[in-house]
């Protein structure tokens, strides 16, 4: 399973050569992150009040090509593992290009340990892992 978001560089984002700025990327991650969590049929919301959290313990990226003020961009997700207290994710960012033709401009892993209340973790509970587990994929 992937799920794909749309966002559109704002230029909040940028700095003054209309470049985005690097921790956003990371933000657009989350936003992918979040979005697939909801295809599953969960909002981050539900699984926080039934007292779990996803918290990143790890976040590799790499950049391709800068994305600039005003570039579409496709934030597609894929979870690359489920395990009984953490989750990995991949996420592949594509500026969409006026020609319909995709580039690549940033490539990207997180690892997300479960946590409850209390920042201690806990094991993600059973129903949700099923679904996260059903879910893992890779990149071609």
């Amino acid at each position: 399973m992937e799920s794909q978001s749309q966002i559109r560089v704002r230029y909040a984002e940028t700095d003054q050569m209309g470049v985005a700025y690097h921790a956003n990327y990371l933000v657009w991650c989350e936003v992918g992150r979040t979005e697939f969590i909801r295809q599953l049929g969960v909002s981050y919301a539900e699984m926080e009040a039934a007292g779990v959290r996803l918290a990143v313990a790890d976040a590799h990226l790499r950049y391709r090509a800068a994305a600039r003020y005003d570039d579409e961009i496709t934030i597609t997700t894929r979870l690359t593992e489920a395990r009984s207290r953490m989750v990995s994710f991949a996420y592949r960012l594509t500026r969409n290009r006026p020609d319909g033709s995709h580039e690549v401009v940033a490539e990207a892993t997180t690892d997300l340990v479960s946590i409850d209340g209390t920042n201690k973790p806990v094991a993600i509970p059973a129903d949700l892992r099923r679904r996260l587990e059903a879910a893992v994929g890779s990149f071609p």
